[in-house]
């Protein structure tokens, strides 16, 4: 399997809970119903905060001189991404880890780092983004929107570099019967959605789609 065939797999296998992460709900529950701005912009913020914080810590104590890397590498793109939406207005002083930040923080061994941290995180990440355009592009602030696009677009990209890391590693068997990267990649969508879901019922907001 090759790095795209593992995206599409991880996309695949995850399609219902990416949808509802990325549905016009998304923003609700990220803000706590508080649909303006200047808490959109702070939710973005603390969102890339939480990744700098949990890919430093990655790169600190990774024995592979090539994931250390990439996750360094990781880190300063999503400190950079803060640096842009502080630039808009947002701000978000070290917020606490939300469900999936835990989750990834707990995690030892190179290959579950990088399918959760490199694949699953900035595909969570850009489902959410998707409606942060949304909210802008509604707010008639193109420049915002043309920001998060931009930014979308590189965290789509740093999933494709990192499913490309996680094929090339050494120990990755994608024909085994139980592929860890796979089952860690799904986990860590799992554990983003069931913390979206409960935080939209704990509101009274059924997180299904209204058919």
């Amino acid at each position: 399997m090759d790095a795209t065939a593992f995206l599409e797999s991880v996309r695949a296998s995850n399609a219902t809970e990416l949808d509802r992460l990325g549905s016009e709900k998304a923003l609700v529950a990220e803000t706590a119903a508080r649909l303006d701005a200047d808490h959109v912009l702070d939710a973005a913020a603390a969102a890339e905060a939480r990744a700098v914080e949990t890919l430093d810590s990655w790169a600190d104590d990774e024995p592979t001189d090539r994931a250390a890397a990439a996750f360094r590498t990781a880190a300063e793109r999503e400190r950079e991404h803060y640096s842009r939406i502080a630039e808009l207005g947002g701000s978000a002083e070290d917020p606490p880890a939300d469900a999936l930040h835990e989750h990834l923080r707990g995690l030892e061994g190179t290959l579950p780092r990088v399918a959760a941290g490199l694949v699953a995180r900035p595909l969570v990440a850009s489902r959410t983004l998707l409606q942060v355009i949304n909210f802008f592009v509604n707010e008639g602030d193109t420049a915002a929107a043309e920001a998060f696009r931009e930014l979308r677009a590189e965290t789509d990209a740093a999933a494709e570099r990192g499913a490309t890391l996680l094929v090339d590693l050494e120990g990755w068997d994608s024909d085994s019967d139980s592929d860890p990267a796979t089952a860690a990649a799904s986990e860590a969508i799992g554990v983003a959605y069931d913390e979206y879901a409960d935080t939209l019922e704990g509101m009274g907001v059924d997180p299904k789609p209204v058919c």
